[in-house]
């Protein structure tokens, strides 16, 4: 066994360990452990591009900025790897939105927050304040769901870890603080105006018919602002704010080096690092609190997908307000055989 599966299995059992103290007996945090077979929507990992040829969801736009169905790239070795460009939607990733800090629905546990109501989510209409206001805490999860199942194995392009809790914010002062958060983004400041965000509307118009505007970087298109890269955001549609901080926080990951892309370079399997988020690289689809089929890129309005979606006193396995988000990113490589 590796370190990476040690530290990955030490982190599950102290979850479960700690879940009797933290909501055994008022049930304030609901959930179940996730079922990667029932509760990921396999269709998302369609379109798939093998050398010129294109399989499913021929609607769809191929993932990837292949240009050719041939290429050439050196394996760890330098070796040179003749092989046929191929790109596809990769289910790698978790992420949870959730109200109640230190709750983990796709565990179907919890942790002891150390102070009730401690970094607490929220959502406020305007008629108490100046503005609507929502606040969330977020969870990313290494979720690599053909090397969980054990499917395609010898496949090279396929990410081979283990399931493991990468990030939570509960303990970022960056992510819990929209001053401290410029820290990472003193570029805010530049597109805090109506004129910037009027440029929104294109990207929601975008979204909503093919894919976001990667140009337009600061806009999640009907979701609002990337900036800060916090948990607040000036909306109250539960939908959008929870969508949006799962978009943040994959721009936080990538600003703090910790997202590597893997839609950009085909000859670098294990991805590029991305300060500036690519948006057209990544899809969400609603795991809970109700199972969604759509493959949402970022900044489509709640409207198209979002229907029936949160029921206002959440269901059997979720709180109401927690959302659990299934990751695709696009996945471009190059599969061959080394030129000895």
């Amino acid at each position: 066994m590796n370190l990476s599966n040690s530290i990955s299995i030490f982190t599950l059992a102290m979850l479960f360990l700690l879940a009797p103290l933290a909501y055994g007996g008022s049930g304030a945090c609901r959930g179940k452990m996730l079922n990667p077979v029932t509760d990921i929507c396999w269709q998302c990992m369609f379109p798939v591009k093998i050398g010129s040829a294109t399989f499913g969801n021929g609607d769809e736009p191929a993932p990837g900025n292949i240009t050719s169905p041939v290429c050439v790239c050196p394996d760890s070795k330098g070796i040179l790897v003749l092989g046929l460009s191929t790109a596809f939607w990769e289910h790698a990733r978790l992420i949870e939105t959730v109200r109640e800090p230190f709750c983990f629905p796709a565990l179907g546990t919890g942790m002891t927050n150390p102070k009730p109501g401690f970094y607490s989510g929220e959502n406020r209409n305007a008629e108490y304040g100046d503005s609507n206001l929502a606040f969330q805490q977020a969870h990313y999860f290494h979720f690599p769901a053909w090397s969980i199942l054990k499917l395609f194995m010898d496949f090279p392009c396929s990410e081979n870890k283990a399931f493991d809790l990468a990030y939570m914010t509960e303990v970022d002062p960056l992510w819990n603080d929209d001053s401290l958060s410029f820290i990472i983004n003193p570029e805010a400041l530049l597109f805090g105006n109506p004129v910037s965000q009027l440029a929104c509307v294109a990207d929601s118009v975008a979204a909503t018919v093919t894919q976001p505007v990667d140009p337009l970087f600061w806009c999640m298109g009907s979701w609002g602002s990337f900036y800060p890269l916090s948990g607040s955001m000036v909306e109250n549609n539960p939908l959008n704010v929870n969508a949006g901080l799962a978009a943040r926080m994959l721009f936080k990951l990538g600003r703090e080096t910790l997202l590597f892309d893997t839609g950009i370079n085909q000859c670098a399997s294990g991805g590029v690092v991305t300060p500036i988020l690519v948006k057209s690289n990544y899809r969400l689809q609603m795991a809970r609190p109700v199972r969604g089929n759509d493959c949402i890129p970022i900044g489509r309005p709640s409207l198209v997908w979002g229907a029936a979606k949160n029921p206002p006193f959440g269901t059997a396995n979720n709180s109401p307000d927690n959302f659990l988000w299934s990751l695709t990113r696009r996945r471009v490589c190059c599969v061959g055989y080394a030129l000895n």
